[in-house]
């Protein structure tokens, strides 16, 4: 009698990197965009307890303003600021992808989409700027 699993075929699975995708620029910018979301996530909580700082008044403040002070927090927050830039950017960037625009029914070109959102940005940071320095 023939056993029918001698003859079946074993499919081919070739091995794979745990770190293919850094290969690609495009999956490497996808992943750097996810990870990114981690260090928005961070700067949403210092926010928060900056702001709970301050409302319990100025001793507290004070030592919640130490704490950032410190060299870990400090290397963190740029770290995370970079990563935000490159949130922001990719995500602008995305828009036109993800809203498609038309205006007397021909699609609008993707900077038209994108640019707004760059003016807005920049518009809004020269605000905050001008509010924090004007000191």
């Amino acid at each position: 009698m023939i056993n029918p699993t001698e003859y079946v075929p074993k499919c081919y699975y070739p091995r794979v990197s745990t770190y293919w995708w850094v290969a690609r620029w495009a999956y490497l910018k996808f992943i750097l965009r996810e990870v990114s979301s981690v260090f928005v996530a961070w700067i949403v909580v210092v926010t928060l307890l900056q702001i709970q700082a301050l409302t319990r008044g100025p001793a507290e403040y004070e030592e919640s303003q130490k704490w950032l002070a410190s060299p870990l927090i400090v290397a963190l927050n740029v770290i995370s600021f970079l990563f935000l830039i490159f949130h922001t950017v990719t995500w602008f960037n995305l828009a036109p992808k993800a809203m498609v625009v038309r205006l007397r029914g021909k699609r609008l070109p993707a900077a038209a989409v994108a640019a707004p959102n760059y003016a807005v940005w920049v518009l809004l940071s020269a605000a905050v700027a001008w509010i924090v320095l004007r000191s």
